[in-house]
């Protein structure tokens, strides 16, 4: 069976720290206010994509270093480069971006993304592909792609974002490419919580590691089928999510609770 040692793995790009069973991921390059470039990109795919096969880590947590998440692709290492290039290198480089979006989709663990400070272009679609998403009130999110001559159709922003603010909401912004202050993206449901700026990361840590101690197993399943019946139909998903939950119910985790609940203590799962 292939393994990955995500714990032992030497990040290049940014910092990446595993610890009971919790991993995090910082951008760090705070004077710049952590931009993507193209290795940056690719690493991160290329971690996302190997998550599948890190049984150590349950759960991530993705934040950024200096009082910012992510300003986008770097604008001299990316943007510069972009308008030299022909079509067969662009679209080279616009499916390497979606297919991070796919990874963190795609990988078994949940994500969640400690938003504080900039949040802008591609690391807004970095915050909309993590499962859960908290916040600062100073925090400003804006889906840039339409300042810069493009349109707002970028990572897959036009199917994500629709469905966790609605669409009116996700096309006004992405067609104005506005920022969004902290109080408004929690009340229009983007953040699930707002958090001060000094306890941001601690309260991300603190879910992830109450995710991490839960029925992974059955975390991993339900982020599985969130992904898979996102073009089904109503039958096609209660059918899906029945053959799914009948799978979590062969595990040993879903016996220790039963024994757990049946003897009024706290179950203790183990991801199996």
């Amino acid at each position: 069976m292939r393994e990955f040692d995500a714990a032992g793995y030497k990040a290049i790009h940014f910092r990446w720290h595993v610890e009971n069973k919790v991993a995090t991921l910082v951008l760090d390059r705070p004077e710049k206010k952590n931009p993507l470039t193209f290795d940056s990109y690719g690493e991160l795919r290329d971690l996302f994509e190997n998550l599948a096969y890190a049984a150590e880590v349950k759960a991530v947590v993705l934040a950024g270093e200096g009082g910012n998440f992510c300003s986008g692709g770097d604008v001299h290492e990316i943007i510069g480069p972009l308008t030299r290039m022909d079509m067969p290198e662009l679209l080279e480089f616009t499916r390497m971006t979606g297919d991070v979006v796919k990874a963190m989709r795609q990988c078994p663990q949940p994500i969640i993304a400690a938003i504080d400070g900039v949040c802008a272009g591609a690391g807004s679609m970095l915050a909309s592909a993590a499962d859960i998403r908290l916040g600062t009130a100073r925090s400003k999110v804006a889906f840039l792609f339409v300042r810069v001559g493009l349109a707002g159709a970028d990572m897959g922003a036009c199917t994500l974002l629709p469905r966790l603010i609605g669409l009116s909401r996700a096309s006004e912004l992405l067609y104005t490419g506005r920022a969004m202050g902290g109080e408004e993206a929690e009340r229009i449901g983007f953040y699930t919580r707002l958090h001060e700026p000094e306890a941001l990361v601690a309260n991300a840590l603190a879910l992830a590691r109450t995710l991490a101690d839960g029925p992974t197993f059955g975390h991993a399943m339900t982020k599985t089928m969130l992904w898979q019946e996102w073009n089904a139909g109503l039958g096609e998903c209660i059918e899906a999510e029945a053959q799914a939950q009948a799978i979590c119910m062969q595990t040993r985790d879903f016996q220790r609770a039963y024994t757990a609940f049946a003897a009024r203590q706290t179950p203790r799962f183990e991801g199996n």
